[in-house]
């Protein structure tokens, strides 16, 4: 059975729910472990005593290294099955998984002073990515810390892409192991890009690529008084 119509927010909220119990065996690829322990050394400073806002947490691979060293957590994801799993693994006293949708983030959850997505970005169509930033960016507070983590394409590790549609994003067709096959928005963006759709929205912008992912750092505007 496959899922290869074309990708909407449930279709793809389906596939996560799916692949939910298979999801962590990405983080086990052999290649990929120099990068892996590098970001997991480097990711918890940069959300050190801040409130953070944690977008498309998943099984809370990131959240567990994030948590103990940020002040206060909300990790949201569209996908309850997802963060089940992430709540086993995470205590909840340091975290509040919210279900929830990216595009249309809850406004009663305050005002956070960092942000981390990891391996997001790269399923947000290209003609949604700057009104993405610009919802983050209002759930922020002046001056608040965004780091984004994604993958980078690889030959031999990464999926191949399967085709590009007119809009100009990419997808891949992915297997799970009950059978069905999926077709995923998976979008890897150049620097040109990133600094493109957050033109006027970031301040500081610094990308780091590392062999299989890439970081882009930034600081959300404080607009002078």
């Amino acid at each position: 059975m496959a899922n290869i119509g074309k990708p909407t927010d449930a279709a793809m909220v389906a596939y996560y729910a799916s692949r939910a119990s298979e999801y962590d065996r990405i983080y086990q690829k052999p290649e990929r472990q120099a990068d892996i322990a590098a970001l997991r050394e480097r990711l918890p400073a940069c959300f050190a005593g801040k409130r953070v806002l944690e977008i498309a947490c998943g099984t809370g691979f990131w959240t567990q290294y994030i948590a103990p060293r940020a002040r206060a957590v909300v990790a949201l994801d569209a996908a309850p099955e997802t963060m089940a799993i992430a709540a086993r693994r995470v205590p909840a006293d340091t975290v509040r998984f919210v279900q929830g949708d990216a595009y249309d983030l809850p406004t009663d959850l305050g005002v956070f002073d960092a942000a981390f997505a990891g391996f997001w970005f790269s399923h947000v169509p290209l003609a949604r990515q700057r009104a993405f930033l610009q919802g983050l960016g209002a759930v922020l507070a002046p001056g608040a810390s965004v780091v984004l983590l994604d993958n980078r394409y690889v030959p031999g590790s990464s999926t191949s892409i399967a085709e590009t549609d007119l809009q100009g994003d990419s997808y891949q067709l992915r297997t799970l192991d009950d059978g069905t096959t999926h077709r995923v928005l998976k979008n890897f963006p150049t620097e040109a890009r990133l600094r493109q759709v957050l033109d006027g929205l970031a301040d500081q912008l610094v990308l780091t690529e590392l062999d299989y992912y890439w970081v882009l750092e930034y600081q959300v505007p404080v607009q002078p008084d």
